[in-house]
């Protein structure tokens, strides 16, 4: 029996379909990516999964008594808790029975009965069993292993970044060992070396798991099955993400030789009718009408709209934008034993890379003047200017819409090119008028790259840019940096993106640190 079961099921929103009539199972040894671009409802489908949302129609089944762990990136974060207390909270049930224990043997401290010794050694053992005396190695393993043991385990979780809130929430959900696991982007806030460790973590991991990932390096290394969103359908494969890929190319193939026979046949088929109605050939002609209701009609291709966009250009007639002189970041301390010693050329590329938390965001804002150094100092060219892509999903309003939004930031603006910037984004009509926190991730992402088409730069700060983007709006990502005639320093946890001989200079922020 399967552990989770999907049947019919059909969501819509907004102006499109999602999915319709879509059925697939997840099995008990199965480790499941998803697949499929921005926007066509793949973290709608985790919220279906986990009762948070009720779909539109369709049974979403459970096995009885299987436990499921949901990376939740809004879990709450109390002040005063630290990481330890925090991860401790996995083992919340296994404390309990240590209080039982306790309780137990002060009971029988008292009246000596023996019943309670009894009860007292099955406790024990269950707590044996269950590994309880290991809680605190097993915490150190994994904070280790997430990057989250660097910033000690008494530190208070309400004072963690972004990034580091979605690591805790992650570590603590991977301490439970849930029957299955339901991650959402669980890479976007992880470092290279994170990553791997997680990638080595799942594929241990007895239990079974859907993830949804933008990242196809980091899926193609875990899954052994797929289901991809696409066609308004969800389809299931078996075997890797590159057999999968191979698979929908071909299904695909099949299907637009399908759909353009039958498109030929109800064009031939109508013309008959017109022709033939009111003839000699009239009860044919309603034969054939009739048939032609009765034909299930394979819905049109969706061709996925094209990110086409590049960054304006401001031009200067310096060679170097930017030079550090022994600068050293951070707050009340410093965040990297090496001070900063580099420059920016006037079309280099720049790349940042290093773990979380490391101080690679610290470092952009350092240069963008928002905080101070602690020493050492940065000088920028006098005709640099900075165009800067934050990594957060934070907005003035969330009941905005995006053309309101731009339309705020660019009030001379016209309607029409700000939504001609948002097209050039691959978001559509209805998406431009719709609330931003309607939006996927991904959208949204979209939205913050159309503003910075009307934000004219020499130099570009890129806060990892790629989080929840898909792989098409990637590569035209790439291509946007790789053609903009100035610099650009870019922050991204993802190999792929970097790979090519497209940067310049890497910046390995850890090495600095040894």
């Amino acid at each position: 029996m399967s552990l989770l079961t999907v049947k019919d099921l059909s969501q819509s929103f907004i102006d499109k379909t999602l999915y319709e009539d879509a059925s697939f199972a997840l099995n008990k040894d199965d480790h499941m990516g998803v697949t499929g671009q921005n926007g066509v409802g793949k973290s709608t489908l985790i919220k279906i999964l986990t009762g948070e949302m009720i779909p539109d129609k369709g049974q979403v089944k459970w096995q009885n008594n299987v436990s499921v762990g949901y990376l939740d990136q809004y879990a709450k974060l109390s002040p005063g808790v630290t990481i330890r207390g925090f991860l401790q909270t996995a083992f919340t049930k296994l404390y309990d029975k240590e209080k039982q224990l306790n309780d137990l043997y002060a009971e029988y401290a008292k009246n000596g009965d023996d019943k309670l010794l009894q009860k007292a050694g099955r406790v024990q053992t269950y707590l044996e069993e269950n590994n309880f005396y290991d809680i605190d190695t097993e915490i150190e393993q994994v904070a280790s292993g997430l990057g989250l043991a660097e910033l000690g385990f008494d530190h208070d979780v309400s004072k963690l970044s972004g990034g580091q809130r979605s690591k805790i929430i992650l570590a603590k959900l991977l301490l439970q060992k849930p029957d299955v696991l339901l991650l959402d982007e669980p890479t976007n806030y992880l470092d290279v070396s994170h990553i791997d460790w997680l990638v080595d973590y799942l594929n241990n991991f007895k239990g079974a798991f859907i993830v949804v990932s933008h990242d196809y390096d980091f899926l193609g290394q875990i899954a052994n099955c797929i289901i991809d969103v696409d066609f308004g359908t969800i389809t299931r494969y078996t075997g890797t993400l590159k057999q999968a890929l191979r698979q929908k190319n071909a299904n695909r193939d099949t299907y637009m030789k399908a759909y353009a026979n039958q498109q030929r046949k109800i064009t031939k088929t109508k013309a008959y009718i017109r022709k033939n109605k009111a003839g000699s050939r009239s009860k044919s002609a309603k034969s054939r009408e009739k048939q032609l209701a009765h034909m299930d009609v394979l819905n049109p291709p969706k061709n996925n709209r094209k990110v086409r966009f590049e960054f304006p250009y401001v031009a200067t007639a310096s060679n170097l934008l930017l030079q550090t002189q022994n600068l050293v970041i951070g707050y009340d301390k410093p965040l990297v034993k090496e001070p900063f010693n580099f420059s920016v050329g006037g079309d280099e590329k720049v790349a940042i890379t290093g773990f979380n938390g490391i101080g690679k965001t610290t470092l952009l804002k350092t240069l963008l003047g928002q905080l101070k150094p602690i020493k050492g100092s940065y000088e920028l060219s006098v005709t640099a200017k900075i165009a800067y892509f934050k990594q957060d999903l934070a907005w003035p309003n969330n009941n905005m819409t995006a053309l309101q939004y731009l339309q705020e930031e660019f009030e001379r603006k016209k309607p029409k090119e700000l939504r001609g910037a948002l097209a050039r984004m691959g978001l559509t009509a209805q998406q431009a008028m719709s609330p931003l926190k309607k939006l996927s991730g991904g959208e949204q992402e979209k939205v913050k790259l159309a503003k910075m088409q009307f934000e004219p730069s020499n130099l570009l700060f890129l806060d990892e840019p790629t989080n929840h983007l898909d792989t098409d709006t990637k590569a035209s990502l790439r291509k946007a940096i790789v053609n903009f005639p100035g610099g650009a320093i870019i922050v991204s946890h993802e190999r792929d993106f970097f790979r090519g001989d497209w940067v310049d200079k890497t910046i390995d922020i850890e090495t600095m640190n040894d």
